[in-house]
């Protein structure tokens, strides 16, 4: 009889490790294509959403109303998923949405039709985060979880380089930005079609999850949790959304219209590369890897809006180091610290909190850059700083447990 991949009893060492390590990759390739598509339109939708008349408060208020959406919904996303089970059916419905709305983009007649897309497509993300991630996580018990979750990071953002460079292309060639989003439903359903695959060869992913002594519930713990929960929201607050970025270049003339998407990529790649790198660094050492990591983004905001074309390339790799810090390690410090059947719930709770920082955030630097850029510099810096310090207290309060 053949047995699937993710449900192999008993386990044995070498095997469960191929088997976890071959699902990570799977996932990883999904969020490979994925990022092929909704990062290839978010490299272009501040320029595009200008075109059709939005202004920068607009631009910034609709980038953090979709990060609000995309992340205060994986809290009942999260809470709906632990306790029905259906890890795949929501993350498979949350793919489709998440998707295949991109390339609706290429029929918005006015920048409020593609305001509710650009949301839309952050809602299915938000669908399908809690469970994926808890799924990932089972995997990245076998093989560590700061390399699980870099490696998926990595694949994910080679995904996010290619993207913007199909983009970047289509631009160049004067086929325009429509026509670009539309392309971008060939990398959209290649990722569904994956993930298909991985849910027939992997069914039930717990069954990778190494048991191990149930974590402890001591109030020390819950006090950790939460200010790490702190420290997430105040990275997610300063963290400057690309849209705003792209329509500060594209605004004041700092770099041309088709360099903006291979900028972007630009950072993709940088997250891709320190993404596995940060991660393997977290599996030694614990949280003190992500306190020290979340320094080099607090710089990013000064290059990136008050310096000329070569200090505002060297911000956007700035950024997308940040970015990989925030998807591989910031992640996998969740799973750490709670037990396998509430790991969905731990994901929607971050997460919810993480969006409505993202949210603030972005709508005040929004307001801010109307007022004077230097206001939304000092801003991004400053909060983004007590981040550091608040990762800072965490790391010394605890050690990565349950790995």
């Amino acid at each position: 009889m053949n047995i699937p991949a993710g449900t192999d009893s008993p386990r044995s060492g070498g095997h469960a490790a191929r088997s976890a390590l071959r699902f990570v990759v799977l996932l990883g390739v999904v969020s490979l294509f994925g990022d092929m598509t909704y990062e290839g339109a978010r490299s272009v939708v501040g320029p595009f959403m200008s075109l059709l008349g939005a202004s920068a408060v607009v631009v910034g208020s609709v980038s953090g109303l979709g990060e609000l959406v995309g992340y205060a919904l994986r809290l009942p996303s999260g809470l709906l998923t632990d306790r029905t089970h259906r890890y795949w059916a929501v993350t498979i419905a949350g793919y489709i949405v998440n998707l295949f709305t991109v390339p609706l983009l290429a029929l918005a007649g006015n920048w409020r039709v593609a305001a509710f897309l650009i949301v839309l497509e952050r809602a299915g993300r938000a669908l399908r985060k809690p469970a994926g991630d808890a799924m990932l996580s089972h995997a990245a018990s076998e093989i560590g979880r700061g390399w699980a979750f870099g490696l998926r990071e990595a694949l994910d953002q080679t995904g996010a380089v290619v993207g913007p460079l199909v983009v970047a292309w289509v631009i160049a060639s004067h086929s325009g930005y429509r026509h670009a989003f539309a392309l971008l439903v060939v990398p959209a359903t290649l990722g569904v079609l994956t993930l298909l695959v991985a849910q027939r060869l992997y069914p039930a992913p717990e069954t990778l999850e190494v048991k191990r002594p149930p974590i402890p519930h001591a109030a020390g713990i819950a006090r950790t949790f939460w200010i790490y929960v702190a420290a997430g929201a105040c990275l997610a607050a300063g963290t400057v959304d690309f849209p705003l970025v792209a329509y500060h270049f594209a605004k004041t003339e700092v770099m041309r219209a088709p360099t903006v998407p291979v900028l972007y990529a630009l950072a993709m790649a940088a997250s891709a590369l320190a993404a596995p790198i940060v991660g393997r660094v977290y599996d030694r050492l614990g949280l003190v890897v992500v306190a020290g990591a979340s320094l080099l983004p607090a710089a990013a905001a000064p290059l990136l809006f008050l310096g000329g074309a070569r200090a505002a390339a060297v911000g956007v790799v700035l950024w997308g180091i940040g970015m990989g810090v925030q998807e591989a390690t910031v992640r996998a410090a969740v799973a750490d610290m709670t037990p396998p059947d509430r790991r969905a719930s731990a994901y929607g709770v971050f997460d919810a909190t993480f969006g409505v920082a993202w949210f603030v955030g972005s709508a005040a630097m929004g307001a801010l850059y109307s007022q004077r850029p230097i206001a939304l510099v000092l801003f991004s810096v400053v909060v983004q700083l007590t981040a550091v310090v608040l990762l800072g207290i965490t790391a010394r309060r605890r050690r990565p447990v349950n790995r």
